[in-house]
């Protein structure tokens, strides 16, 4: 650290004094690669942007990220292994998508566990703390995360009650979607969100249980007719970097990373409850039938959950039982 920085900071100067300072020739900028899965018009990637964007300008063009989306430089199985080995300095998950890793990773995964978006911000403020601690020890740092809307089955014929999943190829994403397809009778078949068209339309899946976002993103008009809508799950994007490329930025840097990672969160919870409603209108309007669960599916997806608690537990070990116990002791 120079003599006049040294001063500066001792003085308490400003961070646009520091970053002024951090801008001097010598600094080195930072070109830096980022993977995502999902493509550009999701929520979460236009969210991406933004806070791209709002890194660069805050940094004064030292941080450039470029944006690689819709899984064309990394597939989602394969993200969080490229940024622990700086194959890309950052990277956007399905956090549960990694519960083979660690089952704490699954507990937004478990269906019905939270079903309001406040629930769902009560378990992201519980969980984060084990997260970032796992984030720590893998050489990442996390960002932020930000949950899908809640979710709901795809058929092509009316659902009545869970039995109507029986027998059905079920596309599936993380290691709680596939237990409950195990539980109802179902084929699971893991289909990452790029693939799902292709799935369907060859015949590898028939059913599945998503967001509607992410039924417009894939077109699902295309291959079934019936969305039942059920609140299945709030499930986190979590998005971070190389823990070694952000300790390379200075302070004035790092901060501003922070920052505009803090509005990227607050603005991509906004982005979720709205696109949840503007999806199922799409949905309307490409012809699929859109229905709330009736009572009887509702009461089987009450059933499943209470047993799916119960083996996450068995798995989650003590942050596990912290975690639900916070959630239903906020419940009351």
């Amino acid at each position: 650290m120079t003599t006049t920085r040294r001063t500066l900071l001792a003085a308490g100067a400003s961070a646009p004094l520091l970053a002024a300072l951090d801008a001097r020739p010598g600094r080195a900028q930072q070109r830096w690669q980022m993977a995502t899965p999902y493509p550009d018009g999701n929520f979460h990637t236009r969210n991406i942007r933004v806070f791209l964007e709002e890194v660069n300008a805050a940094t004064g063009g030292r941080v450039s990220v470029q944006l690689h989306s819709n899984a064309s430089l990394l597939p989602m199985p394969q993200i969080k292994a490229g940024v622990q080995r700086g194959q890309v300095q950052m990277g956007e998950i399905l956090l549960s998508a990694y519960g083979n890793e660690d089952p704490f990773f699954e507990v937004d995964g478990i269906p019905q566990l939270v079903t309001t978006f406040a629930e769902a911000r009560r378990l992201m403020e519980v969980a984060r703390p084990f997260i970032e601690a796992r984030f720590q020890r893998q050489g990442l740092s996390l960002l932020y995360m930000v949950p899908w809307p809640p979710s709901g089955f795809y058929t092509n014929a009316p659902l009545e009650s869970l039995e109507g999943l029986r027998g059905t190829r079920f596309r599936t994403f993380n290691v709680m979607t596939n237990r409950f397809a195990t539980l109802v009778g179902a084929t699971p078949t893991l289909v990452q969100a790029a693939e799902i068209p292709q799935a369907f339309a060859t015949g590898v899946v028939n059913a599945m249980v998503t967001s509607a976002v992410t039924g417009v993103d894939s077109s699902a008009w295309d291959f079934v007719r019936h969305y039942t809508h059920v609140g299945f799950t709030f499930t986190r994007n979590a998005v971070f970097v190389n823990r070694r490329a952000l300790e390379a930025l200075s302070p004035a840097d790092q901060q501003a990373l922070r920052a505009a990672a803090a509005a990227a969160e607050t603005r991509g919870w906004r982005m979720s409850e709205e696109s949840h409603e503007a999806a199922m209108q799409t949905l309307r309007s490409r012809g699929m039938t859109v229905t709330q669960g009736n009572p009887t599916v509702m009461e089987g997806m009450a059933r499943i959950s209470e047993q799916m608690v119960n083996e996450w537990l068995s798995r989650a070990g003590e942050d596990g039982q912290r975690v639900i116990q916070a959630i239903r002791t906020a419940r009351g």
